[in-house]
């Protein structure tokens, strides 16, 4: 049982996503942020709602497997969709790669080429880079993540603000023709927007089993993608949700 209309209304608007940010849902409610964190943190205590930094999801969205868990999943589409991607950055180019598992994969297959300008929060993929072939690797600094070796928080995104590059490559949780590109975690997302925001060209690659299903998080809107690399065609609805937004995709 809820014990209050707030409680109520805060699950209202995480019910129409799945998720929200703490600023937006005070917005909406014209309240202060102060009072949706302590009504969330009593969310929490209900079993209602799981709370991320900056906001929170409903409990029963689920969450993501490990990273090791992941790397696991669909090994061979991984090294196919990364060998493409490999195949569209030249010797020389500059690019952002997060934490994703398809994007370890991307790194391994990066190795071919010569004298990248590397920038990530992603350990897996500097330990990948760094020293091979001339590249240069600056890693973002804040907070370690010990399941994935991500590196998140405010210096991170403030590391990240410092450079402006040609390529952005992202993986995500999910794609739908509904809501697009999905990740399960908010402060992922968060630095995925700010990849976007400092790249000419922003590529995902995702294999063909995220397509049609959800999560909590929407990435960006669907226009801010140009490219999706994955490893069968996505069915008739999302080719054209995809099409539709100025998408190309290519099947590896």
């Amino acid at each position: 049982m809820l014990s209050s209309p707030r409680e109520r209304a805060i699950l209202g608007l995480l019910e129409e996503t799945g998720t929200g940010r703490v600023d937006d849902l005070a917005r909406r409610l014209g309240v202060t942020g102060e009072t949706v964190r302590r009504a969330l943190k009593r969310l929490e205590a209900a079993g209602r709602v799981a709370r991320v930094h900056g906001g929170a999801h409903l409990k029963d969205w689920g969450t993501e497997p490990s990273f090791g868990q992941r790397m696991q999943v669909n090994p061979g589409a991984k090294r196919r969709i990364a060998e493409a991607v490999a195949r569209m950055l030249p010797d020389g180019a500059s690019v952002f790669l997060d934490v994703g598992s398809t994007t370890a994969y991307v790194a391994q297959a990066l190795r071919v080429r010569r004298e990248l300008l590397v920038v990530t929060n992603s350990l897996p993929v500097a330990q990948a880079l760094a020293g091979v072939n001339g590249n240069r690797v600056f890693m973002a600094g804040g907070e370690l993540r010990a399941h994935d070796g991500g590196a998140f928080g405010a210096e991170a995104l403030d590391f990240l603000r410092q450079f402006r590059v040609g390529h952005a490559i992202l993986s995500v949780a999910a794609v739908n023709a509904t809501s697009g590109f999905l990740l399960q975690d908010l402060r992922e997302a968060e630095f995925s927007r700010t990849m976007i925001g400092q790249a000419d060209q922003v590529i995902v690659a995702a294999d063909a089993s995220k397509f049609g299903h959800g999560a909590p998080i929407a990435v960006a809107p669907p226009g801010r993608f140009h490219h999706l690399v994955t490893d069968a065609p996505p069915d008739a609805a999302l080719a054209r949700f995809l099409a539709d937004n100025g998408l190309r995709v290519t099947v590896a």
